[in-house]
């Protein structure tokens, strides 16, 4: 019986692992694309928004004889029945007023607590590290401004972190989270600043040249990266989800950053599922008309990520408590 089921969770492994070779057709072209069983529908949609700028909430993807099954992203693609011999079609239109059309997308707003072994589970889950290795392999991390060595390094989520996307304005400006440069020229004096959001790359360039943040003269940003440098992961809990591993960032650029001087921030804890002790959760900016005034968030991280830039080690913060260390050195006196 053992030896039995060694050989079926064998086979299963072989199964995941396998590359997958996909013909898809789109607007009168075919496109190659290669992926892995242990890869999920929603992962397979990344690579052809990569391939044709069509976001993957654009997508409707058409296959014979397995009905509506690739409507599930969840769905590992080791579990419906591919063969290269057959062509993929991909239905969906290229979103050339992105503003518009991300004010329309459906509005996150569940968020999970796991356990923290649970949590742990996950990072050291060899499939999960598989899907990592993959993705430092395919990804190319496009630096904008060098890395700067004795720099820490600080990730920023954009939609209701630095932005709120869902409310209507005049201008993005009017949008953006008070403080915003203020607090990015602080912290530029002791972190390296990355961007990391889980929509396309010209979202991404296209929101943050908008609010001045590619070109201003008092900081810096080091990269950008999009939703294609995700991975899909799953807890027993809460199912498949997409996180941000923070692992891609560390093998690309060794030298200069790792675990232990890297902090994240993002208003949905899931996206750094992958790297738990590197991430902060920060408080949702929503109805940026009504909370403008009020909205203080940043300046309490400013407070924050300067007290513990000097710190050896970030990974063995609690940044739960954050907030509470931030009050009490706004209170001290200048």
């Amino acid at each position: 019986m053992a030896a039995s089921a060694s050989a079926s969770a064998s086979l299963t492994s072989s199964a995941t692992e396998e590359e997958i070779t996909l013909t898809v057709k789109w607007s009168g072209k075919e496109y190659t694309v290669q992926v892995c069983g242990d890869d999920s529908v929603a992962g397979l949609k990344r690579r052809l928004c990569e391939l044709t700028n069509v976001l993957p909430k654009r997508q409707k993807l058409l296959y014979p004889k397995i009905g509506n099954k690739l409507a599930d992203d969840s769905a590992f693609l080791s579990q419906l029945p591919l063969k290269p011999s057959l062509k993929m079609t991909m239905i969906g239109t290229v979103e050339d007023d992105i503003i518009v059309n991300q004010m329309d997308s459906p509005e996150i707003v569940d968020d999970f607590e796991l356990g923290q072994d649970e949590a742990v589970d996950i990072e050291d889950d060899e499939v999960n590290k598989q899907k990592l290795r993959r993705c430092i392999d395919q990804y190319e991390v496009q630096l904008k401004n060098p890395c700067r060595p004795g720099k820490k390094l600080l990730v920023l989520d954009i939609d209701y972190t630095l932005f709120d996307h869902r409310s209507t304005a005049e201008t993005p400006l009017e949008l953006m989270r008070p403080y915003l440069h203020e607090f990015l020229t602080a912290v530029y004096a002791e972190y390296d600043i990355m961007i990391w959001s889980a929509t396309s790359m010209k979202w991404v360039e296209l929101k943050m040249g908008q609010l001045g943040v590619l070109d201003n003269p008092n900081y810096k940003i080091t990269a950008l990266l999009d939703h294609s440098a995700m991975i899909t992961v799953q807890s027993d809990s809460c199912g498949i989800f997409e996180c941000k591993p923070l692992g891609l960032i560390w093998a690309k650029f060794p030298e200069f950053y790792s675990s232990k001087n890297t902090i994240m921030f993002d208003d949905l804890r899931r996206n750094f599922m992958m790297n738990l002790q590197n991430g902060l959760v920060i408080k949702p900016f929503r109805k940026a008309h009504a909370n403008r005034d009020n909205d203080q968030e940043l300046v309490k991280l400013t407070h924050y990520l300067l007290a513990i830039a000097d710190l050896d080690d970030l990974s063995v913060l609690d940044h739960k408590m954050w907030e509470f260390f931030a009050d009490e050195l706004s209170d001290v006196p200048e």
